[in-house]
């Protein structure tokens, strides 16, 4: 089972309260897609909860809806998650001091929502006082696709089930 890509869930959208979610087409690249699938089960049969984890960050996420879980909900369960709560001095402390550098520059500088020119012609903004989980994500915070990967699962969390889905990120 796997939630495909085509669609995108843009971290770095801090205007609206549920972040842009939407689909891109080959054919239709000048333009963002409306996401008309987000009532649609997130998986088949339906499950109650889903727990979603990523190979580049250390959180579970963790999704329920009592009828079943739809794609609005993944998808407004996992910006809820990345936008809005902080990574704390101990996350932070468990990656090499390296690491923690870029991830502190790259949300200095803005992080996505500062790409582009922007970045070369805006001055030199501060650091901020907190780091949100999107910042850990740095420039991956397009949503790629969801799969199952038992062997990940059972490596990251000790067990592997059917509603463990590994979620994969992208630039673009």
């Amino acid at each position: 089972m796997s939630i495909s890509s085509g669609s995108f869930l843009d971290f770095t959208d801090t205007t609206s309260l549920l972040g842009q979610t939407g689909g891109f087409n080959f054919e239709s690249r000048d333009r963002d897609l409306p996401f008309t699938a987000k009532d649609e089960p997130a998986t088949l049969p339906r499950v109650d909860s889903l727990i979603i984890i990523t190979e580049i960050s250390p959180w579970c996420t963790v999704v329920k809806n009592s009828t079943g879980v739809t794609l609005n909900d993944v998808c407004t369960t996992l910006w809820r998650e990345y936008s809005e709560t902080m990574v704390t001095d101990e996350e932070l402390s468990k990656l090499h001091v390296r690491n923690q550098d870029a991830i502190k520059r790259y949300a200095a500088s803005g992080g996505a929502a500062n790409s582009g020119w922007s970045a070369y012609y805006s001055a030199q903004p501060n650091a901020p006082q907190r780091l949100r989980r999107a910042d850990w994500l740095r420039e991956f915070v397009y949503f790629k696709d969801m799969s199952r990967k038992d062997h990940y699962a059972k490596q990251r969390l000790g067990y592997a089930a059917s509603n463990i889905f590994v979620l994969s990120l992208s630039q673009y």
